[in-house]
């Protein structure tokens, strides 16, 4: 996660320092000899894939095996972007598997393929799921709900991306897309800067052309805050649309996870495979109706014409470059048909305490039940505290634990402190914030930008973060999109779009109308083949 708490509790992303050794099909392409031939599949989006892989022109284990190259290449030799954690040994096998499938007509799904990346806090054999966390390193629990649901639609899980340890949920002094398993990720727009988190990883592989898609995780701003960072599309959605069961937990409260992509195209093809309703997790209960969904038939050139937007001014547009993009954008918006009007949140920040509370609270009791659910080789927060001071040459030579330690003295989800505060914390970011503002000004979406460019990397003095817009929808439950709006000193900013419960098909349209319009005005993304090694940080 990415989060916005008091001082206590100011949260960041933390990534490792020993990424998984090569497998031997990628080793060969570690260290190359010769300058690089332009990527064939840089920017290419899923639906373009596809046609590509129907009309005969394109496998998928011609297509897995130019990204894993690409990952060799990039992510573990010449810049050293450590977006990926680990790759999936069996993923040439897997590729040859969905091309005999196609061959013989039988298609999973609309992602039948295609290689995306996941998270490593999400379930997905035969991989570790460690999130960054030595502890946990070499444990391999199932498939969680949504992989099974990816695989179903066809997708390839090429592998596993780098975090901030444990979802940036450990240290008041962490460091961005820093774990110990994994290093610290690199942004690509600038090896010197942070990448945001705790998806940070997911966001990167994407900016970076390591796969065609990735899954990112978010409890407060983990999805978006690294997808406008580095320039990619990120959608978190309802709480409840997508199932977290085999996700490694913060907050059962705030807790989803959302595809991170290149396009808002991207985005919505893949959240309509992952998206289903779910026993073994009972937010999904909430979503009747939701859970067969296209999205992509939400994909509407025009779909900005009419619509009510209101404006957040969260003094972010305050900051150098900010506030001309963003009037920028809004004349765009008003170009297409939409009437965009200033809004307020009547109770902006007043959740913040008693999110505090609830994440501190279930994060303890989330924790014990997914470590005795998957048989953990630790099984509760107590050993996970215990056994860092004892490796804590390795786990803790940059900050400590002090958000775990804190977490660790709550009493339990029956106490009135929890109950009060996790009532507060919904009520006042949902029905008494995002919702009344829509409904004041009978409002489609608000809109601000997602957060500040992105800030060097400083070890040892945790972050600095450039403010956030999306706090509001994290701590309600509801769906957020943020979508590239433009560069600032060469580094990119994201346009947040928020809106009520299930209101992803709206959110989407906006967006895909927005970037439809925005597309061939942005300037380019960066190079990273061309990336110099004296830009990293120290």
């Amino acid at each position: 996660m990415r989060l916005s708490l008091t001082p206590l509790l100011i949260i960041c992303t933390l990534m490792g320092c020993t990424p998984a050794p090569l497998p031997a099909h990628a080793r060969d392409a570690a260290t190359p000899s010769a300058p690089a031939a332009p990527f064939p599949y840089a920017e290419t989006g899923i639906a373009d894939l596809q046609s590509r892989m129907a009309a005969g022109e394109l496998d998928s284990v011609t297509l897995t095996r130019a990204y894993l190259e690409r990952i060799a290449r990039l992510d573990r030799a010449g810049p050293r972007l450590r977006a990926v954690i680990e790759l999936n040994p069996d993923a040439l096998k897997d590729a040859a598997q969905l091309d005999a499938e196609r061959r013989a007509g039988q298609l999973r799904g609309p992602l039948h393929g295609i290689p995306v990346l996941l998270k490593d806090n999400i379930g997905a054999t035969p991989m570790s799921t460690t999130a960054g966390s030595l502890a946990l390193e070499g444990f391999r629990p199932d498939d969680a709900f949504l992989v099974g649901r990816l695989r179903g639609a066809g997708a390839l899980i090429l592998g596993k991306t780098n975090l901030s340890e444990w979802a940036n949920f450990r240290s008041t002094r962490s460091i961005s897309g820093w774990s110990a398993r994994g290093g610290q990720t690199r942004n690509p727009y600038r090896l010197s800067h942070n990448p945001c988190g705790s998806s940070s990883g997911s966001a990167v592989a994407v900016a970076a052309n390591l796969a065609s898609a990735a899954v990112g995780t978010e409890t407060d701003g983990s999805i978006v805050c690294p997808a406008a960072i580095n320039g990619v599309v990120g959608l978190k959605p309802t709480v409840g649309l997508v199932s977290r069961e085999g996700i490694i937990p913060i907050s059962f409260s705030q807790d989803t996870a959302g595809p991170m992509t290149r396009s808002v195209a991207d985005a919505a093809a893949l959240l309509t495979a992952m998206a289903g309703r779910d026993d073994a997790d009972p937010a999904t209960a909430t979503m009747p109706g939701r859970a067969v969904y296209d999205y992509t038939s939400r994909l509407n050139p025009d779909g900005l014409r009419g619509a009510r937007i209101g404006v957040l001014y969260t003094g972010l547009e305050k900051r150098p470059g900010i506030g001309p993009a963003l009037d920028h954008a809004i004349a765009i918006l008003r170009e297409a048909g939409a009437v965009v009007v200033p809004a307020s949140l009547p109770t902006q920040g007043q959740w913040q305490d008693a999110e505090r509370t609830v994440l501190l609270h279930e994060f303890k009791a989330g924790l014990q039940r997914y470590f005795t659910t998957y048989k953990a080789p630790v099984r509760s927060l107590d050993e996970v505290i215990a056994w860092n001071r004892e490796h804590a040459g390795r786990e803790m030579s940059l900050f400590g634990q002090e958000i775990m330690e804190l977490a660790n003295t709550t009493d339990g989800l029956g106490t009135p402190e929890y109950i009060r505060a996790r009532s507060d914390a919904r009520r006042l970011a949902g029905p008494e914030g995002i919702d009344a503002a829509l409904h004041a000004q009978q409002l489609d979406a608000l809109i601000a930008p997602t957060t500040g460019v992105a800030w060097p990397i400083r070890d040892g003095h945790g972050d600095n973060f450039p403010g956030e817009s999306y706090s509001a929808a994290a701590v309600a439950g509801y769906p957020s999109l943020t979508v590239p709006m433009a560069h600032v000193d060469g580094l990119p900013l994201g346009l947040l779009f928020m809106g009520t419960a299930w209101s992803e098909p709206r959110l989407i349209e906006l967006g895909y109308a927005y970037e439809q319009r925005t597309r061939a005005r942005r300037p380019p993304r960066f190079k990273t083949d061309t990336l110099l090694p004296h830009t990293a940080p120290p």
